[in-house]
């Protein structure tokens, strides 16, 4: 009979400890909470605004391409940038900020920042504050969790220094099997007022997501939408 509770304990044990690997597998994938501070996945508005951000890099191979076509659509994006991709093409993360684009912080190594220490969390993204200020950059920096992945220890840090997370809710790109054409209609069909679109541009298996570009600029438009960086669209959110 003993042996029996003792099996039935065990087997509650088991369950209950699969119950929260679950919940907090959830919570660390979540796109539109976490346990501290401010989370922005998108904003609720009737207004025609949507943010365009791009992941990763800079690249000296292909930023200048992703400028010129933002350039020619007269377009200013939000770019979270790697720290450590950005140190190494300063020339391209000045490029951005000349050109008058949002800098985003998207840490310096790119790690998933779950089970990371808090130094560790720190030095991800304050090495990375630095390079972006060098750029010249004067504006607010977002914070984008690498992977989308955050937990305890990462809000918590960024609400300690006050910072906003921002993740996405219209995300066209992740199947790299996806062609041009389909990436820019998932885009165009998938965005409501106030949307935040996230592609990755910045990577020579990305060719498919660059060459949508012009089409998601100029499909968003023809629906009367407004294109905006991340600074812009939390702007049309206040009352």
């Amino acid at each position: 009979m003993n042996k029996l509770r003792l099996f039935k304990r065990l087997g509650i044990g088991v369950v209950l400890f699969l119950l929260l690997g679950v919940a907090l597998l959830l919570l660390s994938r979540s796109r539109d909470f976490q346990l501290f501070g401010k989370l922005v996945s998108h904003i609720d508005t009737a207004v025609p605004v949507v943010a365009l951000t791009f992941d990763d890099g800079p690249s000296a191979q292909y930023t200048p391409d992703v400028l010129a076509t933002l350039a020619h659509y007269q377009v200013k994006a939000t770019f979270f940038v790697t720290g450590r991709e950005a140190s190494q093409h300063s020339a391209m993360t000045k490029a951005i900020v000349a050109a008058g684009h949002q800098l985003g912080n998207h840490s310096w190594s790119h790690p998933r920042l779950v089970f990371r220490s808090y130094a560790v969390i720190a030095n991800e993204i304050e090495q990375t504050d630095a390079v972006i200020r060098e750029a010249g950059y004067r504006g607010p920096i977002y914070f984008r969790p690498p992977y989308g992945k955050k937990l305890l220890l990462l809000p918590w840090y960024l609400k300690q220094h006050q910072r906003v997370t921002v993740t996405w809710n219209v995300e066209a790109d992740s199947d790299l099997g996806a062609d041009a054409d389909t990436i820019a209609q998932r885009v165009i069909s998938e965005v409501k007022p106030g949307s935040i679109v996230l592609l990755h541009v910045m990577y020579a298996s990305r060719e498919a997501s660059r060459a949508a570009l012009p089409s998601i600029i100029e499909g968003l438009r023809a629906k009367g939408y407004r294109l905006v960086t991340m600074a812009e669209l939390l702007q049309d959110s206040q009352p």
